[in-house]
């Protein structure tokens, strides 16, 4: 992080850094179809937006741009297009965000399998995607200093989906109890 002594003259302050991505992040979300066509692959941060119908038990904040769209998830990347792309939209393994969405809509009978860790199994992340395109908006804003942008975010946004960085009266107990099932719904095999 540039201290303010070692700062360049023109470059912006960590609030004003703060209050662009705000802005940014504030605007139109667009469709995932659009989005993954944008992306850049510079740093920066992502918010993910949904209609009131979706996850309705879990209220965030209303898009400034498009009010009937509210924020569920913010997040950080040092490649915007990387994480959305390879991460968000693919893997369950490398996504919270994924994995706290399988957890919240088990109702909808997404199955889990150990790799490693905990992942959804290949049909289930293909129907995950879809769920995805079909609900979600997303927006972003490029950053240099991602980490700092999004703690100052989230804290000053709460979005439901997210956990880290948030302030204890803020967190969803819903969202903490879909993490701690979804981890819980498949382990390593026991050796025979």
């Amino acid at each position: 992080m540039t201290t303010p002594e070692t700062r360049p003259d023109d470059a912006p302050t960590d609030e004003a850094r703060v209050e662009e991505a705000l802005r940014l992040l504030s605007g139109e979300p667009v469709g995932l179809d659009v989005a993954v066509k944008r992306l850049s692959r510079g740093s920066g941060v992502y918010a993910w937006w949904a209609g009131p119908s979706i996850l309705p038990d879990l209220p965030g904040p209303a898009n400034d741009s498009v009010p009937s769209l509210r924020l569920l998830y913010l997040g950080r990347a040092t490649s915007l297009r990387g994480r959305i792309l390879r991460n968000h939209l693919r893997r369950s393994g490398s996504s919270t965000l994924r994995r706290t969405l399988a957890g919240l809509l088990v109702a909808e009978g997404y199955r889990t399998t150990w790799t490693d860790r905990v992942v959804l199994v290949a049909e289930d992340e293909a129907r995950l995607t879809a769920w995805m395109h079909e609900h979600l908006r997303l927006t972003w804003a490029e950053d240099t200093e991602p980490a700092t942008t999004e703690a100052e975010l989230v804290r000053r946004l709460h979005p439901p989906l997210n956990v880290h960085g948030v302030s204890p009266e803020h967190l969803q107990a819903a969202v903490l109890a879909a993490k701690i099932s979804y981890n819980a719904s498949s382990s390593p095999a026991e050796p025979s």
